[in-house]
């Protein structure tokens, strides 16, 4: 067996690199459980939850009919989706979604996202219109949500 004295300078930076790899790797692997662990564990169902906000700061909106794009972050590629919603009386009436996917999983998850997104939204307050999962898709709801924010800006009066 050979004995090398590495100087402790080179062993403490050898530590701190090795200990900020596994916090990289950690963060990226967060994002990629959420997806992943979405669709093994999920069988169809659908959860949202909504912004708290008090009734008498609630914005109104023109009616109309409204369309955005939102992008979010994939472990492979930037996504995004347009979404095209329909606000009467601050309430979304329709909904419609499409979606560009650039990678394979990704064309699964926004099919998922686009076939349970109108159960979750119509008939909820754009005031009140959050998403955070639609049938085991968690990342797509990222880009909804910015394209909602935009669509709230052009429908403000």
């Amino acid at each position: 067996m050979i004995r090398t004295n590495v100087p402790q300078s080179v062993r403490k930076a050898s530590a701190l690199v090795g200990v900020a790899g596994l916090f990289v790797l950690a963060g990226c692997s967060s994002a990629a459980d959420a997806e992943t662990s979405g669709s093994s564990t999920d069988t169809g169902s659908s959860s949202s939850s909504t912004d708290t906000g008090s009734s008498s700061s609630a914005t109104t909106y023109k009616d109309g009919t409204y369309t955005a794009d939102g992008s979010y972050q994939t472990p492979e590629t930037v996504e995004s989706i347009s979404v095209t919603l329909t606000i009467a009386d601050g309430v979304v009436k329709d909904v419609e979604v499409t979606g560009d996917p650039q990678a394979r999983e990704t064309e699964e998850y926004q099919s998922k996202f686009i076939g349970g997104i109108a159960d979750e939204v119509v008939g909820v307050s754009l005031d009140d219109l959050n998403v955070s999962r639609v049938s085991g898709s968690s990342l797509t709801s990222n880009g909804f949500n910015a394209a909602v924010e935009s669509i709230k800006e052009q429908a403000a009066s």
